[in-house]
């Protein structure tokens, strides 16, 4: 019997029409930020944030630092983020000068908690920027609630949420400026890249003069800025994915719904009434699992039955060392003990009937008979 192939946790899409592009792109000896960059930009806009200026740049990470830095995020201000995600989060934060607060998430949505995020708020609060972890929006009403009456910014790192929505509405098109990775296991990608959705036009220009050394026109410079473009050959990538990227949501949501109907010994994700889910990761929980006893489980996925799974995150931001000097005096339990339960199971368009049988088996027998 042939040994089973290894499902991946995730798998980047690229086919012919992507290489086409890319091809179009280098023929044409335009390479660098262009008219490819220019249209991406619009239609990213028009079918993604309703309309909302976006610009184009080579990271989401540097998409969130423009963002904040376009905002007027400085040095003495503090920014509200949660600890249960990527650092790049907290980084983007701390590398304008400011300090990223970290605030609890509610147990089901795995997303920053209004309540925890209220008692955070100090004289020095600026923002608050949640994250739209794994494809499910963040309480936007609360968190807007808690904005207003403390008169603070906010800002939507929306960097795993594609197209997900809250109340009708597309994510990113809520705060001062939503940002979107492209990285390639993104639910769409431009190779890498981020894309800011900003609230007006001051917010707007402010990313493209910091984006681009500070200047609009060569050699005006503004503004000391950086070098923080998107090459046309990254776009023309992107624009192509942008006509795919619906009905792989689609594929990702009917896979999800087949777990949730199958899976059995995890608690599976909720979806809050009135949002889309996008999954870019379907994360389950293995409740009152210690961390060394979902590791083992993970484990034996991966070596038994080859499905390959994941961990995000299994150290809260506030616990890494380059993070550690923010780490608040208080407890976060519920963040604790989201990083000690999680597991992500594979999602993904490219997923068969069987692969999916076979994570649906593999978690009931390993569950089961850690159980």
């Amino acid at each position: 019997m042939s040994e089973l192939a290894m499902i991946p946790a995730a798998r980047p899409i690229i086919g012919d029409e992507e290489r086409a592009a890319v091809d179009r792109v280098m023929r044409s000896g335009m390479v660098a930020q262009g008219p490819e960059v220019a249209a991406f930009e619009e239609e990213f806009a028009a079918q993604l944030v309703g309309g909302r200026t976006c610009v184009a740049v080579n990271s989401g990470t540097s998409g969130l630092h423009l963002g904040l830095l376009a905002a007027g995020i400085g040095l003495g201000d503090e920014v509200i983020v949660p600890s249960f995600t990527f650092a790049a989060t907290a980084n983007s934060v701390a590398l304008t000068g400011a300090t990223p607060v970290f605030a609890d998430i509610e147990a089901d949505t795995f997303n920053l908690d209004p309540v925890s995020v209220r008692a955070a708020v100090t004289d020095a609060t600026a923002a608050i920027m949640p994250v739209h972890l794994y494809g499910h929006p963040a309480d936007l009403a609360g968190l807007q609630g808690v904005a207003d009456e403390a008169g603070l910014q906010l800002f939507e790192d929306a960097a795993q949420a594609h197209g997900a929505r809250y109340a009708g509405a597309p994510v990113g098109s809520f705060g001062t400026f939503g940002m979107f990775s492209l990285y390639p296991t993104k639910n769409m990608t431009s190779g890498e890249g981020g894309m800011v959705a900003c609230e007006d036009e001051e917010i707007a220009r402010g990313v493209r003069l910091l984006r681009n050394q500070g200047m609009e026109k060569q050699y005006e410079n503004e503004l000391v800025g950086l070098n923080n473009r998107m090459t046309d050959i990254h776009a023309a990538i992107g624009r192509v994915q942008l006509t795919k990227v619906e009905a792989w949501t689609a594929a990702r949501q009917a896979n999800a719904a087949w777990l949730d109907a199958n899976l059995s010994g995890v608690v599976v994700p909720p979806v809050r009434a009135g949002c889309t889910h996008v999954y870019h990761q379907y994360t389950v929980r293995l409740a009152g699992a210690s961390g060394a006893e979902r590791d083992a489980v993970v484990a034996a996925l991966r070596e038994e039955h080859k499905v390959g799974c994941g961990v995000y995150y299994p150290i809260p931001n506030h616990e890494l060392v380059s993070l550690a000097r923010f780490a608040p005096e208080h407890e976060l339990p519920v963040t604790a003990r989201a990083a000690a339960e999680v597991i992500s199971l594979p999602v993904h368009p490219s997923l068969s009937q069987g692969d999916l049988e076979r994570i649906a088996a593999g978690v009931t027998t390993v569950v089961g008979a850690g159980s």
